[in-house]
């Protein structure tokens, strides 16, 4: 089988704004090449006492994915070429072209496991299928998640936002939505910490598999988790299987795409019921608040987590 590789050729500060912008196409698994210099205070020891030398820094990148060559190409460089229309409207992304290579079939879909090990989010320890769950006698919940094609693994800091503000906002039997839900695990910590329910939306059909074996994995009933493909901004049959009246509506997706939650979220939550966003860059948060005011929400609070932020709002009674 063959890949067919495409790179981005962008800024280096627009890295995470373009991978989340990705990741809501479904393109979850990407390459970052840059000339960023190494901080080895914030790599936390990664590359022990000797830091790569590393040439003079331009403030570019190239940011690559793979498609399989029986997929329908140009549907999915339409959309990625409308994400990165949108994102030069207020982010300076370079020049923004997409190159095209093909590499042969080889394991580097699985290669990457060798760097993907189990770490914690506070006390919550998160391992991988393929290792054993050792050390976690102290640890408050230990969950197994594995991030496949999937987007969602706890490492991101918008996940560990998204997840520190439901731990503190829930409330035990709280009805959850989860809009974009990709591997599930802020609906399978919601039902861990002893939610009623969880019903997640995604766009991407690769997050059907990852959900289902998550799910088994950790011992959550799907009958507690239900969850449909589908945009719930635009689609009304989603909105419809989703329904009102929840306790808590929560989506770590980008600062821009939250935008045109809010109204969904205001329309499927009870009075008193809280929305908890996370995915918001720096330097974008005004206009979540814009459309949480418009909405009538009340903002709870704001939390940060290096270039990243969570905004809680309440919906008045």
């Amino acid at each position: 089988m063959e890949w067919i590789k495409y790179t981005i050729n962008t800024t280096a500060d627009a890295e995470e704004l373009i991978t989340a912008s990705l990741s809501e196409i479904g393109i979850s698994g990407v390459e970052i090449e840059d000339k960023r210099p190494v901080d080895a205070a914030a790599n936390a020891g990664l590359f022990g006492e000797v830091i790569p030398e590393m040439p003079e820094d331009d403030q570019l990148a190239r940011i690559s994915f793979y498609l399989d060559s029986a997929e329908d190409q140009e549907a999915v460089l339409s959309r990625v070429r409308e994400s990165l229309e949108e994102l030069r409207a207020f982010a300076d992304i370079g020049s923004g072209t997409i190159s095209r290579s093909v590499t042969k079939d080889e394991d580097w879909i699985n290669n990457w496991k060798q760097y993907f090990h189990h770490f914690y989010v506070d006390d919550i320890l998160i391992v991988p299928s393929w290792e054993a769950a050792e050390g976690g006698e102290n640890a408050a919940m230990v969950l197994s998640i594995d991030p496949g094609t999937a987007f969602g693994t706890g490492k991101h800091e918008t996940t560990r936002l998204a997840i520190r503000a439901l731990r503190h906002y829930l409330n035990k039997g709280d009805r959850i939505l989860d809009i974009g839900t990709g591997s599930g695990i802020l609906g399978i910590v919601a039902l861990k910490e002893g939610a009623g329910h969880v019903f997640g939306t995604d766009i991407d059909d690769n997050v059907t598999e990852a959900i289902r074996e998550n799910l088994e994995k950790n011992d959550i009933d799907p009958r507690d988790f239900e969850f449909v493909i589908g945009n719930i901004i635009s689609d009304k049959a989603t909105q419809e299987k989703a329904g009102e009246g929840y306790d808590i509506v929560v989506s770590n997706i980008i600062a821009e795409i939250l935008v045109d939650i809010t109204k969904q979220a205001y329309r499927t939550l009870k009075d008193g019921g809280l929305y908890l966003t996370s995915g918001i860059l720096k330097g974008h948060e005004d206009i979540v608040y814009r459309a949480l005011a418009d909405e009538g929400f009340e903002v709870l609070g704001c939390e940060a987590l290096g270039d990243w932020l969570s905004i809680a709002a309440r919906k008045k009674a």
